[in-house]
């Protein structure tokens, strides 16, 4: 591997991704710590706390069961508001088109948007459209940028993990990367997989409702899936983190698919799951509540944090083994988001 080349696995998420920022990017653009590496920053304006994050959306194909790249661009970041215990509030929106994309596609996208954007209770203020040559691009990309209010004193971030935290998770893992897997490859399936991709900051707001100050922890495990998700908390608040994998909600379906191909459902994307690390006295109230909400129905509490230091993940495996989980080493499906 030439260490002087950007890979497609840097892209993933996963290990390679870390790299590129650790060595690169992060000393170069901020220096922000370990601790501060969350899905969007937290800023001062005024004496009021926002949150701020931008991401970027390449996925392939554009339009996949149970969404588009417009409604996975303005979900993904609000749920990256959400994360930090935020109420998204306003979002940019920049396209890169690529010379005859056609106008119709064009218009479905920007339609789903702004019905997705409605439907989180955000507005898309501001934005940007190139268009480059033909075969310079993949059809389109979208860069989306949000802003978010945060509306209490909590304390919500990857480094806030403490022994004792119960890890609860909100439904079914992998249902959006094999979604668009299959429409990529044009798999035939008997059974319809749909993309998971959807707002989840009312689920939050009903989350830190009822949990408080014991929620310690929300994130969304996109890229990278779930393991690689917990690795980066795990590593965060230096602690270890120990899964069960029959706790672990999937879908059928989706098992196939992946018992099929060989893939490790955790370490694929997802678009509409969070994790919450939370304190024991809270982990049932919070776990019913979200059993109450549209996108949590599935919830299920899948692990804890059994100790301080290390970094570790590790996974109780249904045959009663225990094996340490790492992040994603590679690129396992790319453009996925």
């Amino acid at each position: 591997m030439n260490k002087d080349l950007i890979l497609l696995g840097h892209g993933s998420g996963g290990k390679l991704s870390h790299q590129l920022l650790d060595d690169l990017i992060i000393p170069t653009l901020s220096g922000i710590s370990l601790a501060g590496q969350n899905d969007a920053a937290l800023v001062d304006a005024g004496g009021r706390r926002l949150a701020f994050t931008t991401d970027s959306y390449v996925v392939d194909p554009v339009f996949f069961p149970g969404g588009n790249i417009g409604t996975l661009a303005v979900n993904g970041t609000v749920n990256d508001l959400a994360m930090m215990g935020a109420r998204p509030l306003f979002l940019s929106a920049g396209l890169i088109i690529e010379e005859g994309f056609g106008r119709d596609d064009l218009g479905i996208i920007l339609a789903s948007m702004r019905q997705a954007a409605d439907a989180a209770g955000v507005r898309i203020v501001t934005g940007d459209t190139k268009v480059v040559p033909r075969g310079k691009a993949d059809r389109i990309f979208i860069n989306t940028s949000g802003i978010g209010l945060v509306e209490h004193d909590f304390t919500i971030s990857g480094a806030c993990a403490r022994p004792g935290d119960r890890i609860i998770i909100n439904g079914t893992v992998g249902d959006h990367g094999i979604a668009v897997m299959a429409k990529r490859e044009g798999l035939e399936l008997q059974t319809d997989i749909v993309s998971d991709c959807a707002p989840l900051n009312g689920l939050v707001a009903d989350i830190i409702a009822e949990g408080g100050g014991d929620v310690h922890v929300l994130r969304d495990p996109t890229r990278g899936g779930v393991a690689t998700t917990l690795k980066e908390i795990a590593l965060q608040s230096d602690v270890t983190i120990t899964i069960r994998e029959d706790a672990i909600p999937l879908a059928g379906p989706v098992r196939g698919v992946c018992a099929i191909l060989g893939l490790d459902p955790l370490y694929v994307a997802n678009e509409g799951k969070l994790l919450v690390a939370v304190a024991p006295p809270a982990a049932e109230r919070v776990l019913a509540r979200m059993k109450e909400h549209p996108c949590g129905g599935a919830a299920a509490i899948i692990g804890e944090v059994t100790g301080a230091g290390g970094g570790k993940l590790r996974m109780e495996t249904s045959v009663g083994g225990v094996r340490a989980v790492e992040m994603l080493a590679g690129e396992q499906l790319p453009r996925i988001c």
